[in-house]
């Protein structure tokens, strides 16, 4: 049973700073190579991919957060992370983790978080 759980969520001011954490539990073979991604999805509007890492370590961003958001991985404590700067308001949203199934990054993915809010006010 592959588990996504993410944390780190909250809520802050316009400028301010979050670090999303997602941790991969009970995935026997080789995850750390597979692509994994950041989703969001506001109330209202559609979810989208805000970033991207590939098993080669190589990302792709959503022009909105380009310069703004960093993904990355520890492979060795299986986690995930989004590290958020001068977030703004339209930032306002659920925040997901998904892994892929294989090492480049395809828009399917095979497993899900629960998701972590993240709000930003004017």
């Amino acid at each position: 049973q592959v588990t996504l759980v993410e944390s780190g969520g909250g809520s802050v001011q316009t400028g301010g700073s979050l670090t999303l954490s997602c941790g991969v539990y009970g995935y026997r073979y080789g995850y750390r190579s597979l692509c994994m991604a950041w989703f969001r999805q506001a109330p209202g509007k559609e979810r989208e991919a805000v970033a991207t890492i590939a098993g080669d370590g190589s990302t792709t961003y959503t022009d909105d957060v380009q310069g703004r958001f960093t993904i990355s991985r520890d492979k060795t404590k299986n986690f995930l992370y989004l590290q958020m700067n001068n977030l703004k308001p339209d930032d306002t949203a659920k925040y997901s983790c998904a892994l892929g199934y294989r090492e480049t990054c395809s828009p399917e993915f095979n497993y899900w978080g629960q998701g972590t809010q993240v709000t930003v006010s004017s």
